[in-house]
């Protein structure tokens, strides 16, 4: 899938969680929901924030962390699994968590059920 498909498809996938922005950055895109940026769009892969709350159910479905180049590496960035990708509804819920998305009370999104 073209890079710019790819990211065409991201972004109707997350079509419910309006106001989800897109900027260009170094080949390829970063991801915003009320300017806070959650995700990252390279060489045909999708990439969500990650932290102590999330993680482990990336590391379930095998995923690894943004390499963009072989001396890098963003430990908090992992690629979001295809299954997940694939499922718009189950994609916002795992982007929501990625944005720190908070309730009206002031706690955390629930988000996915990991």
């Amino acid at each position: 899938m073209k890079q710019d498909s790819f990211k065409e498809f991201v972004l109707d996938q997350l079509a419910g969680l309006e106001p989800v922005t897109c900027r260009a950055m170094f080949g390829g895109f970063g991801l915003y929901h009320h300017d806070v940026f959650f995700g990252i769009l390279f060489k045909g892969r999708l990439y969500f924030k990650t932290h102590g709350e999330n993680r482990s159910a990336y590391e379930e479905y095998g995923m690894q962390p943004f390499r963009p180049s072989d001396q890098q590496t963003l430990k908090n960035y992992y690629e979001v699994p295809p299954d997940i990708l694939e499922d718009g509804d189950e994609l916002i819920l795992w982007a929501r968590q990625a944005a720190g998305r908070r309730t009206s009370a002031g706690q955390r999104d629930a988000g996915p059920k990991f």
